[in-house]
């Protein structure tokens, strides 16, 4: 990696920090800003407001002054009726007084999880390509990211093998995020039993972020701690922001073994404090009444997932069928443009954004995501120009 450049106030700057490399997202978000008329497939957001019950629950919230902090662990009513959501929806038992920790989002709860257990120099296992904060996450606490490749012919899961040829005595952890962002990949419960057996005999922890686990279609999703000896070597991190459309009142959890978790605390009750208090009373509602909304949204998706993915075969983007969270990731190779070229050109030419797969890692090269938590108008019209975009370009392979 190249020296960062020399300015006034680099030499106050953390190592770690000055080597890590800005996300490859936001400078094509720096474009769409400056430009008019664009239809984003971006932003990895659902377009859904907050259903009213859960956000008048937050603004009640308010109303009778419970603006206070709340225990460093979240909110005990908050963590008994996730505990009970957890139990209801996969069979698995968590104390809310010990082994469930409230987040300021899953982001938070990723970076908790790798700072409680990574010594410096130790190395953990991230699939490619993968959500944007992993591998910095790592860095900045003093870990060695091992990214281990994913394939569109195997849909994008893990592979044990793979992983298993890369475990060194260094080797701390495995993290786990399906349903999977960019791909949309979700994997195989006898795939995850292969990495659970590896996980034993090599005595690895596992960080699985299942942030999108209600957001299946098709299938089913299997909770990583629920496999056999699984639920003491898990650190399971979920969240309310996709499932129930409340990205922006940043409240997600973690639940693990106990001494695991007052790690985790330990650290956030010195940067964090706690969650947003009403972020954590609109949780409360949102898990209390919230299942009718969820089933609502994931129907809308799935009809949005079906027409984006037939789209973009038809106008010759290659794209394998996501079977969760709401992203597509169709492969652009037969462009011959790189996932930089072809995301930048057509968003000046057509106004379309999508996010080049590299962002996401070396193994997403090749493909874009391609967002669809967006409405089936906006969908539809931007394959409309897409499929212009591709056709335009055919000269230029």
């Amino acid at each position: 990696m190249s020296e960062p450049a020399s300015t006034p106030h680099s030499r106050f700057l953390s190592e770690k920090v000055a080597q890590i490399p800005p996300s490859g997202i936001r400078k094509f978000f720096d474009l769409l800003a400056s430009l008019d008329d664009v239809i984003s497939l971006g932003v990895g957001e659902p377009d859904f407001v907050t259903p009213w019950h859960i956000r008048e629950a937050g603004i009640y919230s308010m109303e009778k002054g419970r603006t206070s902090y709340t225990s460093n662990y979240g909110l005990l009513d908050l963590r008994f009726e996730l505990a009970g959501h957890l139990e209801r929806s996969y069979g698995i038992d968590y104390d809310p007084r010990g082994e469930l920790l409230i987040t300021v989002g899953v982001s938070e709860a990723m970076d908790l999880a790798l700072r409680a257990i990574l010594n410096t120099g130790d190395e953990v296992i991230v699939p490619d390509p993968t959500y944007v904060s992993y591998v910095p996450c790592t860095v900045l606490a003093g870990g060695v990211p091992v990214p281990v490749p994913t394939r569109r012919e195997d849909d994008f899961q893990l592979s044990a093998s793979e992983v298993a040829s890369r475990i060194t005595p260094r080797t701390k952890a495995i993290v786990l995020a399906y349903p999977n962002n960019p791909t949309g990949a979700v994997m195989d419960r006898e795939k995850l039993e292969e990495i659970a057996r590896l996980a034993e005999t090599h005595d690895l922890l596992v960080i699985s972020d299942e942030i999108y686990d209600r957001l299946v279609y098709g299938t089913e999703h299997t909770c990583f701690a629920t496999l056999p000896g699984m639920r003491d070597r898990t650190i399971l991190l979920g969240g309310l922001s996709k499932a129930y459309a409340m990205t922006g009142w940043r409240v997600g959890y973690a639940a693990a073994p106990s001494e695991i978790l007052e790690a985790m605390v330990k650290i956030h009750q010195y940067t964090i404090m706690c969650a947003p208090t009403a972020g954590q009373y609109a949780a409360l509602e949102a898990l209390r009444a919230g299942e009718g909304d969820v089933l609502e949204m994931v129907e809308e998706y799935d009809r949005r997932r079906k027409v984006i993915v037939a789209g973009l075969n038809e106008i010759g983007l290659d794209c394998f069928e996501p079977r969760g969270a709401f992203y597509a990731f169709p492969s652009i190779r037969s462009t011959g443009l790189s996932s930089e070229e072809f995301a930048q050109r057509l968003l000046v030419d057509e106004k379309v954004a999508v996010v080049p797969g590299n962002a996401f890692g070396n193994c997403g090269e090749g493909h874009v995501r391609c967002c669809y938590a967006t409405s089936l108008d906006s969908i539809e019209r931007a394959l409309e120009r897409m499929g212009r975009f591709v056709e335009r370009i055919k000269p230029d392979r």
